[in-house]
This record gives structure tokens, sequence and C-alpha cells, in this order.
């Protein structure tokens, strides 16, 4: 976890002289990190369980509550759904056309430095522990935006409880591999996110924000 020295320091780069005051939640925020390498050690299942019920806790359109989650938590299990979505991403690239290929491209080089895709044994899910696959219904429009919040509500949770996340895109490919059937997902509902969680084992750095992106307008 970065020292409170240096939240200040990245938060100053933001704010300039007018730094908010830290509260646990922006310490939270601040502290959060994608990350792709995790220990060895499993987690407690009411651990888990806190961190998806801090997920349903999170708006939606209409108070819908779209979301449903998928749990993996056995190792075994985990590289063989991972392995599957590693030729799943493949048909569902092709099927979603050539500018989706190349964003997929772009997001690979954002996996740790020296992995090797075709022979890591858990590439998309980073080795972590556990795996929370997030569906919701395919006819519901806003589904995608409250399931990006509830996500966002199980990350930071995650990361006050002593735990480590990373939001895996790519695991919506499971729904074109053979192991998708074990999930039991209805007909109605797709795989939109997958949520990986543990205790991480690498400090990633904090990447500079964009400070020009607001307007005021009126």
């Amino acid at each position: 976890m970065i020292a409170i020295s240096g939240i200040k320091r990245f938060v100053k780069e933001i704010y300039g002289s007018k730094i908010p005051f830290m509260n646990e939640i922006l310490k939270t925020i601040y502290n959060r990190r994608a990350v792709r390498k995790y220990k060895d050690v499993p987690v407690d299942k009411d651990l888990i369980e806190q961190v998806i019920a801090a997920g349903r806790m999170a708006p939606s359109a209409m108070n819908r509550q779209p979301w449903h989650f998928y749990v993996l938590t056995n190792r075994n299990d985990i590289n063989v759904f991972s392995k599957a979505i590693k030729t799943g991403a493949i048909k569902g690239l092709f099927r979603e056309g050539i500018k989706q290929l190349l964003h997929t491209a772009v997001a690979a080089l954002h996996f740790p430095k020296g992995a090797d895709f075709t022979k890591e044994e858990d590439m998309i899910f980073h080795g972590a522990p556990v795996v929370i696959f997030i569906t919701s219904s395919k006819d519901n429009e806003w589904a995608l935006l409250d399931v990006g919040m509830c996500a966002q509500n199980m990350m930071l949770t995650a990361k006050s409880l002593g735990l480590d996340t990373c939001p895996v895109g790519m695991a919506k490919y499971v729904m074109f591999t053979k192991e998708y059937s074990r999930l039991n997902v209805p007909k109605g509902e797709g795989v939109d996110l997958a949520v990986v969680l543990g205790y991480g084992d690498e400090d990633p750095e904090v990447h500079a924000r964009i400070t020009t992106n607001i307007t005021y307008v009126g």
C-alpha cells in the first residue's frame, strides 16, 4: 500500500495545492490498483461474500440489480477456464470483427512484462485464487453500466479488506468455450466481466491521470 505521503504527492499532481482531506474512502480509491500477480494463498469465503455484498449495493437503472455472480475458487478449475478462454477469445474476436481484434491486441500490452500468452498456465486470471464472473440480462440496455458500478464497489471493498483485484474484460469470451455450460448461466444472460481477487504479489506503479478533461458548462 502506498504511504500517506505517497498518496498526497500523487493527489497533488491532480489537484495542485488544494489537496483534499484524505478520509478512508479516498485513501482506498487512490490505493487501488489492477494487480496481475497473486500469492498462492486462499481467500476466506467470508471475505469473498463481503466483497460481493458490497457489489450488490451499487446503484442500478430502475433498481433492477441485473447482476449475478459465479465464483471459482478451485485452482484446477480456474486454470481450465483460463486455458479455454484463450481459445474462446479467438472465436469471439473473429465474430466481432477486426476492430475488436485490434482493441484486444492493445489490451494485451497490459499483461505483465515477460509473460508468454502461449505458455502461462493462467494468463487470463493472473494466478488469482478467486475468479468472480458477473453476468446480466442480455435485453437490459443499461446492464453494462450497472455491472461496471457493481464491479467498482467490489474492487474498492476488496482493497479496504487487504485484498487486491483486477477487472478482466476478456472473461466474457468464456461464452465461446465448452466450459461455459459448467457455470449454468441462464440462456437470457451473458458474462460481462470477471473480477479476480486475492492477495497481491506485486506493487504496480501509479499511472499518471489526465487532468485536462473537465469542462464546466454554465
